[in-house]
């Protein structure tokens, strides 16, 4: 069984499953050390205004504690807010009420811990693009693994077009004349509903062609 090796990204992007799409396993790196101005805890979606990031506010967030140890703050309405600018951005996207109760389920479900978050929305996805794969986590940390590993593989500080995974296949996006690629899988979901798992087989194998 052909399986990966991944860190968890907070409603990863178009690309996170580009590269996750060709193996029938995933397996969740649980014990690496946080790192800041990651997509672990952020995304971007598509508003009126642009391009917009999403972030899922912490507490005790450091290079020196375990990623399944970071806990997410809700001292602030980072919750309502979120939702508030999905709403803006996706209340006329053709398939958002369709799964917009799984989402704001996980949203407000008040998880204490940003891995827990993060792994229960993969499963959600994976649901919604129809992907039977099966998901585990990691029992320690090692530095090689037999596996194929793509842990910090996907950073947001570089462009997805320096990387293997994604070359995208254009859709109708709810805002703007001009397509922009790499969004969270939200934006694609929301905008192609059942199309969406076609889209991302597409953008994945084009880089073979």
């Amino acid at each position: 069984m052909s399986s990966v090796l991944i860190e968890a990204h907070f409603l990863p992007s178009i690309e996170y499953f580009c590269a996750l799409h060709a193996h029938e396993s995933i397996v969740i790196e649980k014990h690496e050390h946080f790192i800041k101005q990651s997509y672990r805890n952020r995304c971007y979606v598509l508003t009126a205004h642009g391009v917009a990031r999403l972030t899922v506010p912490l507490t005790g967030a450091s290079a020196k504690v375990p990623v399944h140890q970071v806990q997410i703050d809700y001292g602030s309405r980072w919750q309502a807010n979120m939702w508030r600018t999905l709403q803006s951005a996706y209340a006329k996207a053709p398939y958002f009420e369709f799964y917009t109760d799984d989402l704001r389920a996980e949203l407000f479900s008040n998880t204490t811990t940003l891995f827990s978050l993060n792994t229960r929305l993969l499963s959600m996805c994976l649901k919604w693009l129809g992907w039977r794969k099966n998901i585990t986590e990691t029992m320690a940390y090692v530095e090689k693994s037999d596996q194929t590993d793509l842990r910090n593989t996907i950073s947001a500080k570089s462009d997805f077009s320096q990387r293997p995974f994604y070359c995208a296949c254009t859709y109708q996006q709810v805002f703007g004349k001009q397509f922009v690629p790499n969004l969270s899988v939200l934006d694609l979901v929301f905008c192609m509903g059942p199309e969406a798992r076609n889209i991302i087989q597409s953008s994945a194998s084009k880089l073979n062609k």
